[in-house]
């Protein structure tokens, strides 16, 4: 059994080796739980499971920023039906960053708009490894600080909406946000199904009811011609457009972009050319086996906006009051992170998530490269799997073995008493694209890790907990199920902490069983 629990590695914050190397899939030498037929029809793109990597080959491990939230959301969505996510669709990264953790934040003079903390474990769930987090805390604003705001919701009110968990829902967060606005602001609605049209033009808040009117009155029916809607879109956009303020783009849809006269990279080319003018976008997806979630991600990530996905009217409200507004302000752009592992102490790593955010080593300092933006008081987490120079790392059937090689070119920063050096490097919100990015470091003391899991803060224990349950859902070749008395005893102790962690102890209850 114990040649099999090599633990789910996790990073926070990094993608490893900065290559694309990705693990064969398989799940633990055992047979994988049963189809669930309700979301087979939903659309995922398998991200795979980094592999570990020799630190004597390549210590350096480089990754956008990221924090999306539908792939948990759609655990929530699908355990609350009674069926087990599907493995191609979990990203773990997005499980991790799902949750609130206590990191130190920058003060009101820092120089940087986030700050780094850095904490490990040995001994994680009785492995020969440790576990290293990388935490990011970006600066809180006074609530009273909230920008001008110039929303356009695209709202897709084709056939395939009509379900009472798809436009319903979606005209509920366009109301709750008006809870979250100021009376300046303004909102405007765009639908798209057989043809596109302008319900509501840029209309301030203070007209409240008016907006509320024009939301009461969208139906769904027809085919679904999404280019032409996101066109649209960016035209109100314009037409309101907030010189320093929020200028950004709702679109609710169930990702079915069926009918649109352009191809999906087309479209991702049209939503990267907008941004730069100062529109952003968020992708929201609602309902379940007919969602696009490879699609929606793609969008999202090329309108440097934030992926969810929203299950029930309890979600629609809370993301509109609580996530809407940080997911859209953003204090920082293109955050790429490079973690450098010294060789002297890490004999091999690997990054728990981030598949699909790997960057290139050699481009963390190529400030054309797009990358992740991060929103007031967001939180970025990654962590890693370590394997300490003079432990052996068994490596179970199926699991892919360290990836290896001649040394790196890329000179080496790392101090000679640190375990790793972590870097980030961003730009401001006003950047333009010729403006020299910002870098700042933090290095981890190999002095400074502790004894066991146990001995480490609740939220280190929290997210290996999240993590190594992700492993097990996405059918991972590190996967191992008898990590599940473990996490189950940290769910539980944690439950109170936090709304959103005692909804996770729920839906865990209800699915360890299928496990």
């Amino acid at each position: 059994m114990k040649t099999t629990r090599l633990w789910l590695g996790a990073l926070l914050l990094a993608g490893a080796c900065g290559g694309s190397t990705s693990a064969k899939r398989s799940y633990g030498g055992s047979s994988p739980p049963p189809a669930e037929p309700g979301n087979q029809g939903d659309r995922h793109n398998a991200v795979g499971t980094n592999p570990f990597v020799s630190a004597a080959h390549n210590p350096f491990s480089t990754f956008g920023a990221d924090v999306d939230t539908a792939s948990y959301d759609i655990f929530r969505r699908d355990v609350q039906q009674g069926m087990l996510p599907r493995a191609d669709g979990v990203r773990l990264e997005e499980y991790v960053n799902y949750f609130a953790y206590e990191y130190p934040g920058p003060g009101p003079d820092a120089p940087h708009p986030f700050q780094i903390s850095l904490a490990a474990a040995a001994n994680v769930f009785e492995r020969p490894t440790m576990l290293v987090r990388v935490g990011i805390q970006a600066t809180k604003p006074p609530p009273f600080q909230k920008r001008p705001a110039n929303l356009v919701f695209l709202m897709d009110v084709s056939g395939s909406m009509q379900e009472e968990n798809k436009l319903p829902l979606a005209k509920k967060v366009a109301i709750e946000a008006l809870g979250v606005l100021d009376p300046n602001d303004t909102i405007a609605l765009v639908t798209y199904a057989g043809s596109t049209g302008v319900v509501l033009a840029p209309t301030p808040v203070a007209q409240r009811q008016r907006i509320i009117d024009a939301i009461g009155r969208l139906e769904a029916g027809g085919g679904t011609a999404g280019a032409a809607g996101l066109e649209l879109a960016y035209q109100q956009a314009q037409a309101g457009f907030l010189e320093g303020g929020i200028n950004h783009i709702v679109l609710c849809t169930d990702g079915d972009f069926n009918i649109g006269p352009s191809s999906d990279a087309e479209l991702l080319k049209l939503i990267r050319e907008k941004r730069k003018t100062g529109v952003t976008m968020t992708a929201l997806g609602f309902g379940v086996g007919n969602l696009n979630d490879g699609m929606m991600e793609a969008v999202s990530n090329a309108g440097n906006g934030i992926y969810g996905v929203i299950s029930d009217a309890d979600h629609a409200t809370r993301y509109a009051h609580e996530r809407l507004l940080a997911t859209i302000d953003h204090v920082a752009k293109d955050l790429k992170i490079q973690v450098e592992f010294n060789p002297a102490r890490v004999a091999a790593y690997r990054l728990l998530g981030y598949e699909d955010r790997l960057i290139d080593s050699h481009d963390f300092r190529n400030d054309a490269i797009d990358a992740g933006e991060i929103g007031a008081g967001h939180r970025v987490t990654a962590l890693y799997e370590v394997l300490p120079v003079g432990a052996t790392l068994p490596l179970g059937p199926g699991q892919p073995a360290i990836v290896d090689g001649a040394p790196a070119d890329l000179q080496r920063e790392v101090g000679a008493n640190d375990l790793l050096l972590v870097k980030a490097r961003y730009k401001h919100t006003d950047a333009t694209d010729t403006t020299p990015a910002l870098e700042v470091s933090t290095g981890l003391d190999a002095l400074h890790v502790e004894e066991t899991l146990s001995a480490a803060d609740a939220d280190l224990q929290w997210a290996a907990a999240i993590a190594a349950f992700a492993e097990i859902l996405k059918k991972s070749p590190f996967a191992d199920r008898g990590f599940l008395p473990q996490i189950e005893q940290i769910v539980t102790a944690q439950a109170g902490r936090d709304r959103d962690r005692a909804e996770f102890a729920a839906l865990f209850a209800k699915i360890q069983p299928r496990l």
